[in-house]
């Protein structure tokens, strides 16, 4: 599997020109990691964002995620197939698991297994789970082995650092995307967050992006402005202290924005 880049570009509630102009926008400026989903309905758009790209394929990094009502018996591979067809791809880079299946009706070994399968028949290059506790991810290594894992897509910000979920992570060796890196923007509104950007000379979004990426997640961040997709990649460029990093340490407050009503029991 290639390595999964650690800037990416999410596409969650970019939909149609929107999320093509986006897309375009994202490769013109260096984006190479696109990120999204069954459900967010934008598929064949990002693939012709692609298409007219002039990005090399074995340059991009693509991933999906197979959306619940798709975890049934056959459905799994059946759907990243017509996944791949309005992506306009013979194989994504990463597919993964978008959610537990709710109230655990369909067991985690059945669906990892299947998209287990999807991997060798070469339709994804990897596979991995999304929003998965860790009594999921429990369940999915003793299904597939810890090295099938390739992520598990969570969200992790300032405002909700997940520590728990980290901790079992790390002691696992599974790697972990940061999703929502901003909190839709809560996090900027944050006084220690802006001291540690003016100290900087960043924006605080690129704080926020830059303290996920030092703690060795990989982050998606959404944008439809140039500006602002230019300015969140930078973000890789800048190192916070340790002092920096102490302080965003103390922001934690358990802030979820992501918690629809079949959300797992959190951590």
């Amino acid at each position: 599997m290639k390595f999964i880049p650690p800037f990416g570009l999410g596409t969650f509630r970019l939909k149609d020109q929107v999320a093509i102009d986006s897309v375009r926008t994202g490769l013109e400026l260096g984006y190479r990691h696109i990120d999204t989903a069954q459900i967010y309905g934008n598929e064949t758009a990002i693939g012709q964002a692609i298409a007219a790209s002039s990005v090399a394929r074995d340059e991009l990094f693509v991933t999906t995620k197979i959306w619940t009502e798709n975890l049934g018996s056959g459905r799994v591979l059946a759907s990243l197939q017509e996944s791949l067809q309005r992506l306009g791809l013979e194989r994504v880079d990463l597919t993964l698991i978008h959610w537990p299946s709710p109230n655990d009706e369909i067991p985690v070994a059945q669906y990892l297994s299947e998209l287990l399968e999807a991997k060798r028949q070469g339709l994804t290059a990897a596979i991995g789970v999304s929003n998965f506790t860790i009594a999921h991810l429990r369940q999915a290594i003793d299904a597939v082995g810890v090295d099938e894992i390739a992520t598990n897509q969570v969200e992790i910000h300032p405002l909700l650092q997940n520590r728990q979920l980290v901790d079992f992570a790390r002691q696992q060796g599974i790697h972990l995307t940061a999703y929502m890196p901003l909190a839709y923007g809560k996090v900027l509104a944050e006084p220690a967050i802006q001291r540690i950007a003016a100290a900087h000379g960043a924006s605080p979004a690129q704080v926020a992006l830059a303290w996920s990426l030092q703690q060795g997640y990989a982050v998606i961040p959404s944008s439809t402005k140039r500006e602002n997709l230019a300015a969140n990649l930078a973000a890789a460029e800048l190192r916070l202290s340790a002092a920096d990093m102490a302080a965003i340490a103390t922001l934690e407050r358990g802030e979820r924005v992501a918690n629809p009503g079949f959300a797992p029991r959190w951590d």
